[in-house]
Formats: structure tokens, C-alpha cells, sequence
């Protein structure tokens, strides 16, 4: 199978395309361990225009480990999400999960295209611990350094078995895969897309999903840091669960919802502050490891998205853990909207549809 380039910026050799073409060719799909998020966008002179959004969810057990677990399932669930939404796009813009990742920054001497390619490879072998004839190797050049003598590379790397996973599932379902991409740099393309980025500025992308929660640092719009913790919106609801002696569902429903039947005393932002704190402890001493190795500034604001971001407190808490000021991402800010789209949901949906956002904009040949 050919797989293509999953880089943020890699070119992909499908042909040049005009990435502000009137051409509604590509779907994000975003394959998640708890649902499948659905973005459609076209790019137009002004920018991107949001036309199509979605999200269906999957069992627990459909996405393990890095990998799809219940391929049936996960396949008819996309072709549910595109059937239900009038999606006539076949192209896949999707992603595989930064802590399937192996993410390396090296320095070389600047040079040219051809040297480059095998001086990357060169280097890779030393500091990719996986065979090379196993993954697919991709590279970017950050920036030039030293009065543009050296160049700073950033190398990743990621098992094949884990794209074929991700591209398989797509295929099954009807559609191709066009780009594989990492879900770091899809919410840095987010945030690119809708803030305004500041040269000196240090950014905190923290995007809590059901199961992990993922930190991404940017210098000057470029990501000098990526980590993810094994906790997430999940362990607020198991939390919930337990602490209240109800069901998992009933949980989710309540720590979703503030609605509790039977328990009206209950005090939501209560129960989950000690998570709430749990969680903001453990971002802030990955931080303050990175800050400890980094030899700038830390981090001057925070965007939260994904599921678990609403949970009431946690910014506040985080905001105070930190020092910095801590707020809710807007992934859909930097586009323009179809009138077809239902704007409470977008609002209600958009910290979920982060990455998708992220996806949505990417298409063959970006540079």
C-alpha cells in the first residue's frame, strides 16, 4: 500500500493543487478513542469556509492502544457519520495520534533538497529507535540558526502497522486516504488558522480527549514541545461513578449535563475539583520539565479543547496552577461559516472538532 506523507508542511505527490481552489474534494476525518469527528471545508480567497461537521461516537473498545481494535465497527461508523451529513467528498484528510509518534529535533548544517533527504535518513538511524524499514520517516526544517549556517530538522517517525491501521478503516469505508497527518501539528494548523501568531509568544495547546490528554507548546507559531498524559475526560466521569455509587453512563450524563436524577444534592464542581486539580498538577509538572530543559521563556496563555475542556473548574484551577491565563479554544474563529451549519451545534461541538478543524485545512501539496 501507499501511504502518503504525513508531515504538517510535506508535499504530497498526487500533483499540485491550489489550496484556495472552489473545490469540496476533502473531508477531516478525526478517529478518536471515543467517536469519529467529521470537518468539511473549502478554501476560498478570503480564507476557509466551514461547509459540513459531524460526530459520531464508538464503543470504548473500537480504538486501542494507538490502533484500530474493532475494524467493523469503526468503518461502518464513518460511513454512518458521512451518509447521515450529505458528505460527497471521498478524500481523506486524517491523523494518527501524537503519542504513537517518535518525535525528534536535530541540527544540521544548512544545505540543499538532495543532501538533505540523506543526511535525514543518516541521521535517523541514530536517534529513531525503531528499524527505519518499519515506520514512515517524514522531516520538516523549523528554522535556520547560527546567521543561517544550521538549520534546525524536526524527524518523525511512526510505525506503518499504526498508519495502516488509521488508512485501512478509511479505504473499507469507501473513501481514500490522502493525508495522514499527527494530531500536534493538526492543532497547531488550528490555531495558525484562528489567532493571530506572535513571534515571541509561547502558547500552550492543551486538548483533552476522553482517554489522554495532549500538550503542545508553540514558540512563535513553530511547536518546541509535544507530550500527552494518560488521563482524560474519562477519568472524570469513572470519578463521578464512583464517588456517587451510579453508572458509568449516568456519569457521563451528569458530568455533561450538571443533570443528576435522584441525587439533587449533588455538587458537580465539587466532585470533580480533586481530578480537576489532579489533572492541572500533572500538566503543570510536564511544563515545568520542559521549562527546566528549555533554555527561553515558558508559556504566556493556554487554549483547552477537546471533550474534556468544559469540565467545569478546570480552567480556573489551571489558570491559578500556572500563572498564565487559561481559556477555551475557538477552532472555528479563523473561518467563515455555510449558512447550512447549525450554529448552536458548531458552538456546542466546536472544542471536540479541535483537530478536525486543524485537518480540514490541510490539503496535498501545502507548503
Amino acid at each position: 500500500m501507499n501511504i502518503p506523507p504525513f508531515l504538517k508542511k510535506f508535499n504530497v505527490n498526487v500533483g499540485a493543487l491550489n489550496p484556495f481552489r472552489k473545490e469540496a474534494g476533502f473531508v477531516a476525518l478525526d478517529i478518536g478513542s471515543s467517536s469519529v469527528k467529521m470537518v468539511e471545508a473549502v478554501g476560498e480567497k478570503t480564507g476557509y469556509r466551514l461547509v459540513n461537521m459531524g460526530i459520531l461516537p464508538l464503543p470504548r473498545t473500537a480504538v486501542q492502544n494507538n490502533m484500530i481494535a474493532d475494524k467493523d465497527v469503526v468503518v461502518k461508523t464513518i460511513q454512518n457519520l458521512i451518509q447521515a451529513n450529505g458528505v460527497k467528498a471521498t478524500r481523506v484528510i486524517s491523523a494518527v495520534p501524537g503519542r504513537a509518534v517518535i518525535i525528534k529535533k536535530i541540527q544540521l548544517p544548512a544545505q540543499g533538497e538532495d543532501a538533505l533527504v540523506a543526511n535525514v535518513e543518516f541521521e535517523a538511524n541514530n536517534v529513531i529507535p525503531e528499524s527505519l524499514e518499519n515506520v514512515n520517516l517524514d522531516y520538516q526544517v523549523l528554522n535556520y540558526v547560527d546567521d543561517g549556517s544550521k538549520m534546525d530538522v524536526l524527524l518523525v517517525a511512526v510505525k506503518k502497522e499504526i498508519i495502516n491501521s488509521y488508512t485501512q478503516v478509511i479505504q473499507e469505508a469507501g473513501l481514500a486516504p490522502a493525508i495522514m497527518d499527527v494530531d500536534y501539528f493538526a492543532l497547531e494548523n488550528m490555531y495558525e488558522t484562528s489567532y493571530e501568531v506572535k513571534p515571541e509568544e509561547g502558547v500552550g495547546l492543551v486538548h483533552i480527549g476522553a482517554r489522554y490528554t495532549s500538550i503542545n507548546v508553540l514558540k512563535g507559531g513553530i511547536s518546541s514541545f509535544t507530550g500527552d498524559l494518560p488521563v482524560g475526560g474519562e477519568a472524570f466521569t469513572e470519578n463521578l461513578a464512583e464517588a456517587l455509587s451510579i453508572s458509568y453512563d449516568q456519569a457521563e450524563t451528569f458530568k455533561v449535563t450538571g443533570l443528576l436524577e435522584g441525587k439533587q444534592d449533588a455538587d458537580l464542581k465539587s466532585l470533580v475539583q480533586p481530578t480537576c486539580e489532579t489533572l492541572a498538577e500533572e500538566i503543570a509538572r510536564t511544563l515545568s520539565l520542559y521549562g527546566a530543559m528549555a533554555s527561553d521563556e515558558g508559556i504566556n496563555c493556554m487554549y483547552l479543547s477537546g471533550g474534556g475542556a468544559r469540565i467545569v473548574g478546570l480552567a480556573p484551577i489551571l489558570s491559578e496552577r500556572l500563572g498564565v491565563p487559561v481559556e477555551l479554544a475557538e477552532p472555528f474563529r479563523g473561518f467563515s461559516v455555510s449558512r447550512n451549519i447549525d450554529k448552536d451545534y458548531m458552538a456546542e461541538a466546536s472544542l471536540v472538532l479541535a483537530v478536525g478543524a486543524g485537518l480540514a485545512i490541510r490539503r496535498p501539496g501545502d507548503k
